[in-house]
């Protein structure tokens, strides 16, 4: 007799068991970066890798993994018309590239000014900065294309190699003896270039020409979806940035960042879990199934409760000593802190899932309007009378919060659209990626 995981795995899409193992590898690299440069760095280098981490995560995320969803999304419908998919992939590449040009010149304008307030005068970290968002933007690009072919394979080895390779480069420098804040910085960007021309193959092989394409076409949602995810990308990364524009303590930088990794956890592993259960919530939608759009979400707001309190608690309990163990934060934080950490990570998961339902019924725009206000709130309380670490974490809580339940009351008005005629239906495997945002936030 079948176990009950066997019987759970056969309901995985073919490819997904690779995704679900790339994403494991590639959340655990993030938490030995941070250790192996809390042990390797000065109390300043590891405050301003600290910075750069945290910045990149949220450019790179949210300007580029938009370019990546959307990309799936097109490629896909393609692939179902027996259309080539060639030209995709030339407009969203010079999409990316103007998009880099745009970045990487405002980065150099903007250098020294950048060095001397969030790197502690390190201009190195700026060039650093830079690659990280090219390597970024290239691997995003592949993945988009792999997702859309249904090379879901490749996409897991794409995650996976990136990951690794992360881990191997960090674990290197240390054995090296290399204490340099700017080579712990070139690891952000080496990994994935790396793990994008490892993977980028089978995305050429199965890209043949075909119809030209719009730019309408590729641009119709992404405005909107990047402004969602920029937002997004700046609520949970915000405690390092506010604690970095605020405050000088380098110690305590490190400490909230190790923080809010730590308590970021229930994140991760939702990410990991989110393909199966966003796919059947878009499939609802798609299809005009009010009950099960329901059913569908109230499950997933389930067992984001259930991972909140399952990581939650542990974090509050040992959060104190695993991060200086393992990570050799300061101990300058208490339980409290990691309280909020906790709380901010339920509802920011929360908020994430209501904001796709809405993306889900094409209601971009009220997913933007949701985290533009929580963004709003989020910097209202990084301007209350308090210390840096109560402002930065209370800020983090508060607008992880007022997203969610600005989220909430949107997604219950909208009414589904009517289901499509079959014919014009792509399967629930094609129309959709196989993974959504959330465990990117690692």
């Amino acid at each position: 007799m079948a176990s009950p995981l066997a019987k759970a795995l056969r309901f995985i899409p073919p490819g997904t068991h690779l995704v679900i193992g790339g994403t494991l590898v590639l959340g655990a690299a993030s938490y030995i970066q941070i250790a192996v440069a809390g042990h390797a760095l000065s109390s300043d280098a590891r405050a301003a890798v600290s910075e750069l981490w945290s910045l990149v995560m949220t450019l790179s995320l949210g300007l580029f993994f938009p370019v990546e969803q959307e990309l799936t999304r097109v490629v896909a419908a393609r692939e179902v018309r027996g259309e080539g998919v060639l030209p995709v992939l030339r407009r969203a590449t010079w999409l990316t590239v103007v998009v880099l040009a745009v970045l990487c010149g405002a980065l150099a304008l903007a250098a020294r000014p950048l060095a001397d307030h969030l790197f502690a005068g390190d201009l190195g970290l700026v060039w650093a900065f830079g690659a990280a968002l090219v390597g970024m933007a290239a691997v995003y690009l592949v993945r988009g294309m792999l997702a859309g072919l249904g090379l879901f394979d490749a996409y897991g080895w794409s995650l996976g190699l990136d990951g690794l390779l992360r881990i191997v480069l960090s674990l290197g420098l240390v054995l090296a003896g290399v204490h340099q804040a700017l080579a712990y910085g070139l690891v952000l960007g080496a990994g994935p270039l790396l793990a994008m021309l490892l993977t980028l193959r089978p995305a050429l092989r199965r890209s043949r020409p075909g119809p030209p394409m719009p730019w309408g076409e590729l641009l119709e949602h992404m405005g909107l979806m990047a402004g969602s995810s920029v937002l997004a990308q700046l609520v949970v990364n915000a405690p390092v940035l506010v604690i970095g524009l605020l405050d000088t303590n380098s110690d305590l930088t490190f400490a909230v960042l190790t923080a809010g990794v730590l308590c970021r956890v229930p994140l991760f592993v939702f990410g990991s879990l989110q393909p199966t259960l966003m796919t059947g919530l878009s499939a609802a939608a798609t299809a005009g199934d009010r009950p099960g759009f329901q059913r569908m979400l109230l499950r997933t707001c389930a067992v984001i409760a259930a991972l909140g309190v399952a990581g939650g608690v542990p974090s509050v309990l040992l959060g104190r000593w695993l991060t200086h163990t393992f990570m050799n934060s300061p101990d300058v934080l208490r339980s409290l802190d990691y309280f909020w950490f906790a709380a901010g990570t339920m509802a920011y998961m929360l908020a994430l899932v209501l904001g796709q339902a809405l993306a889900a019924m094409g209601l971009h725009r009220l997913q933007l309007l949701g985290w533009t206000v929580g963004t709003a709130v989020l910097v209202a309380v990084s301007f209350v009378p308090a210390s840096a670490a109560t402002r930065a974490e209370l800020g983090w809580f508060a607008g992880s919060t007022a997203t969610a339940a600005v989220l909430l009351l949107l997604v219950r008005r909208p009414v589904l659209p009517e289901a499509e005629p079959p014919a014009r239906q792509l399967p629930p495997d094609a129309a959709h990626p196989i993974r959504q945002e959330t465990h990117r936030s690692l």
